[in-house]
């Protein structure tokens, strides 16, 4: 592997944490040589929202609710780029649908940090407690596998789908059912899309995706939209080798789609579940920020021992997406080899004990300048022009993203 380092610059070893994510799944695909993978690639890869343009222009990628803010005794950390979480945010504070960021700030800046966290979370919102790190939770999570791999029956029957022999795409013939959105379940299922599943995302028909956020990890997958409770999703179920679920894990108990419930019914399926906070917390949600926020990776980036930092990059989601996508992999297999079932797992919190367990440095390299060009290309999607990052998989490309909802919900 290539001794030249990941340009993310940080204190804890964001590079170090990406390569080893993308090499897995090079690992596990089965392909040559860990060595071509590029540096430069790899890095904006990670920081794909930088490169991305339609029409040549960047979208606005955060919203004026997503941020820290100070309270009366500290920092919180909030998420508001759905504009659900936004309005539960305002709602939460007692404030109205058109207030502004700073209204926000005023308002948190009145109170203890736990209390407006307390306040948001029970209106639905989204929020948590910048605070600092704490080796012992990290070592109970890094007692565990990063990416957890566990038979969930004996199915006899062959695979519903077979890789041909000698196939240049690893996941030719395998059916993936994306049931994912945000960033991490996307690139996963997008890295699978690129090794040759055929992949289909569905979303519930109440909550549109940002464009931006789509189109920027929608390569190569068919997309489309469909209720949970209705038939034909168990029709899809049926058909499919692989689902991958990136919802919270009350939230799909409730719709009869938990890991459990899905391996009853289907007994050769591969369930893949990312979650932000792991297991212990099914009810949770969550997204990178955040858990880098609560967990103590803010306070070990920030630039003053006082202001919370950030991560060079959405490190956390790119990363499980890729580990989620090698543990798939892996899966797919064991499947063949031995038949059954099998239950891949990961979360971001969990991603989060081993950044924070790897060896760090006392301040961040310098910033390095990449020249975006040979890294990014371009796609005609609905009559625009849409600029993406490139593949981090060295001899793959990556298919045009679909514009979302505009396929039929079928195999």
């Amino acid at each position: 592997m290539s001794e030249h380092p990941i340009p993310l610059p940080s204190r804890l070893a964001t590079g170090e944490l990406a390569r080893a994510s993308v090499g897995a799944v090079f690992r596990a695909a089965g392909l040559d040589r860990t060595s071509d993978l590029d540096a430069d690639r790899i890095a904006l890869a990670y920081r794909s929202d930088r490169v991305f343009r339609i029409d040549g222009t960047m979208p606005e990628v955060w919203s004026p609710y997503s941020g820290f803010w100070r309270s009366a005794d500290g920092w919180i950390r909030s998420h508001g780029n759905y504009p659900h979480h936004a309005r539960a945010l305002l709602r939460g504070l007692g404030l109205p649908d058109d207030a502004g960021a700073q209204d926000v700030g005023a308002t948190i800046a009145g109170a203890a940090g736990g209390d407006s966290v307390r306040r948001i979370t029970a209106a639905g919102g989204l929020a948590v407690v910048v605070g600092a790190e704490d080796p012992a939770i990290d070592a109970e999570f890094r007692a565990r596998p990063l990416v957890e791999i566990s038979r969930t029956g004996d199915d006899e029957a062959p695979p519903a789908a077979a890789r041909p022999s000698g196939h240049h795409a690893p996941l030719h013939g395998i059916r993936v059912l994306d049931l994912t959105r945000v960033i991490a379940g996307p690139v996963c299922t997008r890295t699978l899309a690129l090794l040759g599943a055929d992949v289909l995302r569905i979303d519930p028909p109440h909550l549109p995706e940002p464009v931006w956020q789509h189109l920027d990890t929608g390569h190569g997958k068919r997309t489309a939209i469909l209720d949970a409770r209705s038939p034909g999703l168990q029709t899809l179920l049926a058909g499919a080798d692989v689902v991958v679920l990136g919802y919270r894990p009350a939230a799909l108990e409730r719709l009869g789609l938990s890991p459990d419930a899905l391996t009853a019914r289907h007994p050769g399926l591969i369930v893949a579940q990312l979650s932000a906070w792991g297991a212990e917390h099914p009810d949770r949600a969550g997204f990178d920020s955040l858990v880098q926020a609560e967990s103590g990776i803010a306070m070990v980036e920030s630039p003053d021992g006082e202001t919370p930092g950030v991560l060079p990059a959405q490190a956390l989601d790119h990363s499980a997406g890729y580990l989620l996508a090698a543990g798939v992999i892996d899966a797919v297999r064991r499947r063949r080899d031995e038949r059954g079932g099998w239950h891949v797992s990961t979360s971001l919190r969990r991603v989060a004990a081993e950044l924070l367990g790897m060896p760090r440095r006392s301040q961040p390299a310098p910033a390095a300048e990449i020249d975006p060009a040979p890294h990014t290309q371009d796609f005609t999607v609905g009559g625009r022009i849409v600029t993406t990052a490139r593949a981090a998989i060295p001899g793959f490309s990556f298919a045009a993203p679909r514009a979302w909802a505009t396929d039929a919900p079928q195999w």
